[in-house]
């Protein structure tokens, strides 16, 4: 889906007025729509150094959502960057958020309006495992664990594999600059959108977009659109292109069972004094089977079945499963024989981690006083965290333990046998957008005309994205449309973004500005 800039983007004027943003480039005469992508193709080629340099700026900025003024050099720069482009844009801001960017592209006599959500901030970084530092960009031959080394950016040569490593690289502000390169090439090939364009970018996306529904609130008016597009998330594992219709939701929740108030010696007390681990042990195996099926009973009541169309894409989908088991050393996958495509049309039970006692150097022969383990789920249509939550406290207080949701006293630990700490964190329900409504229809056809070749139409993408709000709240359908290369080390080190990704996102993006209105019945 979540910074020094030396250089703002200048925009492109074609109109006697010269840019330095991306280069200085003629401006081209209307162009037939059967020639629009190659058009598009060659101005991304000689302008792809001009491009890549002001993307290496952009990247340059730190970007995490806690740091409140590179935050806002990020915000700054965006609003300029699309004024620069004739867009109207202004900050959107909510007591305590980092401010939204929005900028808004009214064409006479369009008919329908797209939104475009992306997000500026990134992730937090450990610059100890970076080969270099996540905020100064560098471009290299190739992946460097292909062996890639490093090479200027003048030296790009319509070189697609290579690699520009930075934080953020792929999530998120790839789109960011492929959205501004669209316009560039529209208003050099002297065309126009076939849609009014509202872009929405969020500033803590990677903090868990903690203000984005008192945003959508407090601005619904403003960011009223027939479709929104979400640009967040990688291009198929196959490198190719994919739209996805909905995202999982998602809640977690830690528990913590409790043993003696002190460490006992396992010798003189073991199989007397309860040990934690064991008991929370015994509790996981019960709330998930080894294939991934949650046995919490009426877990899968509220799950939505995927329609005939759905299921037709899924069906469709390249089977990577083989080369993913290789690539991730696993001599096996969970699922009872169902594809990962399969299987991310339904819920998930997680373990993100267990603690208790000590293993290695430091283990001790000892019964421990505590254990605890996270759990997030992953949900899929039409279940929501709240009815999640009834079903797993019911089921652990099935189990004979008793639950509390603060650290319990002593007093209550001696009165209850089996008492269960359990800590809810936020969460959000999952939502899915309909293949078959116009917009979607037009928005399928606008992407398969910008790459040539049929796209991967996923019903459900793996990852949590709050793709909720935009239907609850602004009441539109969304989509999303991400460009980012699979394998990017999103949220890791080493960050990167394969350049072939950037120039097919510009062209697509382009596209879809050009001929969503046009297809759009």
């Amino acid at each position: 889906m979540r910074n020094d800039f030396k250089t703002f983007f200048l925009i492109l004027l074609f109109a006697g007025l010269l840019g330095s943003g991306f280069g200085e480039v003629a401006q081209t005469k209307q162009s037939p729509a059967s020639n629009f992508q190659d058009e598009v193709r060659r101005f991304v080629r000689e302008q792809e150094v001009p491009i890549v340099k002001d993307f290496s700026d952009l990247l340059s900025i730190p970007n995490v959502a806690s740091d409140h003024p590179n935050i806002q050099r990020n915000a700054d720069f965006l609003v300029k960057a699309l004024e620069q482009r004739g867009v109207s844009a202004e900050l959107l801001q909510v007591k305590g958020a980092p401010p939204a960017v929005f900028g808004e592209l009214n064409e006479p006599g369009a008919q329908k309006t797209l939104g475009i959500y992306a997000h500026y901030d990134g992730q937090p970084v450990d610059e100890a495992l970076w080969t270099g530092s996540p905020w100064k960009p560098v471009l290299t031959t190739k992946p460097r664990d292909a062996g890639g080394v490093e090479a200027p950016i003048d030296s790009l040569n319509n070189n697609g594999e290579m690699r520009l490593y930075a934080r953020s690289a792929g999530d998120d502000k790839a789109a960011l600059i492929a959205w501004l390169s669209a316009l560039d090439a529209i208003k050099a090939l002297g065309r126009t959108p076939s849609v009014n364009v509202k872009f929405f970018f969020e500033g803590e996306e990677e903090a868990g977009s903690p203000h984005l529904e008192d945003i959508f609130k407090r601005y619904q008016d403003k960011l009223h659109a027939d479709l929104w597009l979400i640009c967040d998330g990688p291009v198929h594992q196959s490198r190719r292109m994919q739209i996805y219709f909905g995202a999982r939701g998602v809640t977690e929740v830690e528990m913590t069972l409790y043993g003696p108030t002190s460490a006992l010696h396992s010798g003189h007390y073991g199989n007397w004094a309860p040990n934690p681990i064991a008991l929370l042990a015994n509790l996981l195996s019960r709330m998930r089977d080894d294939n991934g099926k949650i046995l919490i009973p009426g877990f899968y009541a509220d799950v939505r079945p995927p329609s005939s169309s759905e299921m037709e894409a899924i069906h469709a989908i390249p089977d990577v499963d083989p080369e993913l088991r290789h690539e991730f050393g696993l001599a096996w996958s969970e699922g009872d024989g169902r594809s990962l495509a399969e299987s991310i049309l339904l819920p998930a039970l997680n373990l993100r981690g267990i603690q208790g006692g000590h293993v290695g150097k430091k283990t001790t022969n000892a019964i421990p006083t505590e254990a605890t383990t996270s759990i997030d789920f992953r949900l899929v249509p039409d279940q929501t965290p709240e009815r999640v939550k009834k079903l797993v406290e019911a089921f652990i207080a099935r189990q004979g333990f008793h639950i509390v949701h603060r650290t319990p006293t002593t007093e209550e630990r001696l009165r209850f046998p089996k008492t269960i700490l359990l800590t809810w964190g936020p969460g959000y329900p999952s939502a899915r957008t309909s293949m078959e409504l116009p917009g979607s229809k037009a928005l399928i056809r606008a992407v398969d005309e910008a790459i040539e070749s049929p796209i991967i139409k996923m019903p459900t993408l793996g990852g949590s994205v709050p793709m909720y709000l935009f239907v609850d709240l602004l009441k539109a359908p969304v989509i999303g449309v991400p460009i980012a290369n699979h394998d990017d080390n999103q949220h890791g080190p080493n960050e990167n973004l394969r350049l072939q990704n950037l120039w097919d996102g510009i062209d697509i993006f382009a596209t879809i500005l050009i001929r969503t209105g046009e297809l759009w019945q």
